[in-house]
């Protein structure tokens, strides 16, 4: 039998033995760009859609409010800022723009509040048959504006409307009444863009009224609280933050009431419940103009953009407070 050769630390057999291999380098993670790729190209549609559509109009409006321009061939007849001296010193714009402005008075100070009692109601726990009642309220939102603009107009007509109708049936009224007439259109696009958008601002504080825990409810019981001293002390301090959320939302939404004043009333009768969309689209879009003035309705959207704007940060510190005040 043969012997088994002895294998020594620095013999033949070590030298014999392969080399061993160096680590390899760490591998170097891809950056953002890269391992996201997919995501940017999903998303490429909409920034194309929203450049296309949304960033460059509002470029386009403050170029072209420097120039007198009527939409045809390119814009060459540069004015300046007369274009804007015009619109601040006309006194139909600011017609408009008060106007504009008590649409949102009205939706902050009179929908606001009711949805908020609404909500209350509708987010007890013992009412019976709740979310018929929110579904109900919340049909007009999802209806298309000019449609109803359109039905609400037949029906309030002074010569066979059914709401005439319906008024002398039941001996409330002897004559016919013009809910659309000078003196009483704007109140009534008013109270129907309430009940428009009555819905939403319903499910902006159904949403808010979910973030109070039951803890602090329990608590405020045991303590002997009645409801009205839970509201005060509980529900409202605690839904504050998204008050002011709820706030700005409604504010913004207000104050375009476009598509229900030109559905109803045309912005008539003598420019009654014209607003400052009204207003800009009869000088952009009105085929009635032999020569629309593309340049001056930029203008005038530049400055309502600009007013809007100031109007919202004046709002920024006092929100900015109710804010931490409400969070503590």
């Amino acid at each position: 039998m043969t012997a088994t050769p002895t294998v020594t630390p620095g013999g033949a057999a070590d030298s014999a033995a392969p080399p061993r291999r160096a680590p390899a380098p760490p591998r170097r993670r891809p950056g953002k760009l890269r391992r996201y790729a997919w995501h940017y190209i999903f998303l490429t549609p909409m920034l194309l859609l929203f450049t296309a559509f949304t960033l460059w109009p509002m470029v386009a409006s403050w170029w072209y409010s420097f120039f007198n321009w009527d939409g045809v061939g390119p814009a060459t007849e540069w004015v300046g800022f007369a274009n804007f001296t015009e619109v601040l010193g006309s006194s139909r714009f600011w017609h408009a723009f008060r106007n504009s402005f008590l649409f949102s008075l009205v939706a902050i100070c009179i929908e606001m509040p009711l949805a908020l009692l609404v909500a209350i109601l509708l987010n007890s726990r013992r009412l019976r048959g709740r979310n018929l009642y929110r579904l109900f309220l919340f049909l007009p939102v999802v209806t298309t504006t000019a449609v109803v603009g359109i039905v609400f107009a037949v029906l309030l007509d002074p010569a066979g409307g059914f709401v005439n109708e319906l008024l002398r049936s039941v001996g409330l009224i002897d004559s016919p009444v013009s809910f659309l007439s000078e003196s009483s259109a704007l109140p009534t696009v008013m109270a129907i863009d309430v009940w428009k958008g009555f819905g939403i601002t319903l499910v902006y504080w159904l949403a808010a009224l979910q973030t109070v825990p039951d803890d602090l409810y329990e608590a405020a019981k045991i303590d002997g609280a009645n409801g009205r001293q839970t509201l005060r002390h509980v529900t409202l301090p605690v839904i504050a933050p998204i008050a002011v959320v709820i706030l700005l939302l409604t504010f913004q939404k207000s104050m375009n009431p476009f598509d229900l004043v030109q559905a109803m009333t045309q912005a008539g009768p003598n420019y009654a419940t014209d607003v400052v969309a009204t207003y800009i689209y009869r000088y952009a879009f009105n085929p009635e103009l032999n020569a629309p003035r593309y340049g001056f309705a930029c203008a005038a959207g530049v400055v309502f953009g600009l007013i809007t704007l100031v109007m919202t940060a004046l709002q920024a510190p006092l929100l900015r407070r109710q804010y931490l005040k409400g969070s503590r």
